[in-house]
């Protein structure tokens, strides 16, 4: 299967190649030249599979090229898992939550970031690549933990994450500062999130720093949703959930499912828009965003509009203006118009704006609904849903589960809200949430939540405070290059 650029589609690679290469040269990213199906009888033999083999099946219709070391591969990534990797919990008739916050970090990024490192140096070696590999990280919290964590000590790798200083929690921060391994590099940086995107985003394609690195043995690649290895993992849990809802007797193969997704660089929410154009039955996708809601006003207005306040939420993940993977979504709504596409981009980059025509709002009405929710509203999401159900919801599943409160469907039509982290990783504003103290101690918070909810607090958070802070420094947004040509000169 060939990969073409968002913003150039007479340039074509291997899935192998797009996953090595993280982001197209010209910026743009990388997306299949046409779309695998599942058919009906596919989706049914998904049902007798375990997780494993379900991941395994649907990546397989993406990298034709690692099919015969898929399975393995997926094995081995989730046996990281505590149990099921996504298991289903019905809530009440036709509300149910997919939880993704079973792996070694707590969140719902672990399900493609375990895998990813075998998925990379298994398309390095049908690529016949020897070169060490530096993987380049922004992130709004939790994606950096997981991509540390799953290229920790792998050989052949190096991982190097930028995270915006005071805009993640202060577990997510912990868990970056004591991260272990011989091959990673963590630093904060001097703004948000989506500063630290674009400055990774510019290394990719500048020429002058690839080359530099090349010079020390390094090639460059993501462990952000950019990347396509990072992307199609996802795509996976959407036909397990569906899976899970027959099985169980929820629902009969071939009935529609809308899913709610909590929604930041927009990679969760594409993996199922992917989902539903291989033919799962999807009636609606919930966009579900916290007061950085420049989605939301896109859906209702047709104009992506970055020239506005941003936010720092208790849900800090999805504290994002940016949103990189909507560019895909944008490729495909246009007609896969690829000169059309790169305009946006520049309009966006130059302008901060650019809008959509009337006939791609109106599709993307009928596919998706949008809604958003304030600090104020998120807690008392989490906190009616605790009183009511007794589930305890991390800030940004309950933006997701406000969302599909707020949206207004077939009431026989089951929906999913997708869970993504453990309340444990927010334990400040969980606690105060439901209306207890916050003890100043982070572990002593963890264990508190652990008395007020019953929910097991796992070990890996429980020794958190012992570990030494390894990674400390803090950067200027503008000395991120330097940074990652420092790191690779000193290893050559």
């Amino acid at each position: 299967m060939n990969y073409i650029s968002t913003r150039n589609a007479s340039l074509k690679v291997s899935g192998a190649e797009a996953i090595v290469g993280g982001i197209a040269p010209d910026g743009g990213l990388y997306v299949p030249e046409t779309m695998p199906e599942v058919t009906e009888k596919e989706r049914e033999a998904l049902i007798d599979m375990d997780y494993p083999e379900r991941a395994s099946f649907i990546i397989g219709k993406f990298l034709p090229e690692l099919k015969d070391e898929l399975l393995s591969m997926c094995e081995k990534a989730y046996s990281r898992f505590d149990g099921d990797p996504a298991p289903l919990v019905k809530i009440e008739d036709n509300f149910y939550l997919l939880e993704l916050w079973h792996g070694p970090t707590h969140a719902f990024k672990d399900m493609a970031l375990t895998l990813l490192p075998y998925l990379l140096t298994g398309s390095k070696r049908v690529l016949g690549r020897m070169d060490r590999t530096l993987i380049l990280v922004a992130t709004s919290g939790d994606t950096g933990k997981a991509a540390l964590e799953g290229f920790k000590d792998v050989e052949g790798t190096d991982c190097i994450v930028f995270y915006p200083s005071g805009g993640v929690s202060e577990l997510q921060q912990l868990q970056m500062q004591t991260q272990k391994g011989g091959n990673v590099f963590v630093s904060a940086i001097e703004g948000n999130f989506d500063d630290a995107q674009t400055a990774v985003k510019n290394i990719f394609t500048d020429d002058g720093i690839r080359d530099k690195l090349a010079s020390f043995g390094y090639n460059l690649s993501s462990a952000n949703s950019i990347n396509w290895g990072r992307l199609v993992p996802q795509i996976a849990y959407y036909f397990s959930a569906y899976a899970d809802l027959v099985s169980g007797g929820e629902i009969e193969d071939g009935d529609k499912v809308a899913f709610s997704v909590p929604t930041g660089n927009f990679g969760n929410i594409l993996a199922c828009y992917y989902a539903m154009k291989m033919g799962l039955p999807v009636e609606r996708l919930v966009c579900a965003s916290n007061s950085n809601n420049v989605l939301t006003d896109l859906f209702d207005t047709g104009i992506y509009d970055v020239r506005r306040e941003f936010y720092k939420t208790i849900s800090p993940s999805m504290d994002i203006l940016v949103s990189s993977n909507f560019e895909r979504l944008l490729f495909e709504i246009s007609g896969r118009d690829d000169k059309l596409t790169a305009r946006r981009m520049e309009e966006l980059k130059a302008n901060g704006k650019y809008v959509v025509s009337d006939r791609e709002l109106s599709e993307l009405s009928q596919i998706f609904f949008a809604d958003y929710s304030s600090d104020e509203a998120t807690k008392e999401t989490i906190a009616d849903f605790f009183e009511d159900t007794g589930y305890i919801l991390d800030p940004h599943s309950a933006v997701a589960v406000s969302a599909a409160d707020a949206y207004v469907g077939d009431e026989e039509i089951p929906i999913v809200t997708v869970c993504t982290a453990s309340p444990f990783k927010f334990v400040g504003s969980v606690l105060e949430a439901i209306g207890t103290g916050v003890p100043k101690s982070a572990i002593k918070a963890l264990e508190k939540l652990e008395d007020e909810t019953a929910l097991p607090l796992p070990d890996s958070l429980k020794e958190l405070e012992t570990l030494e802070r390894r990674f400390t420094g803090v950067v200027g947004k503008d000395g991120i290059a330097d940074v990652v040509i420092n790191y690779a000169k000193e290893r050559a």
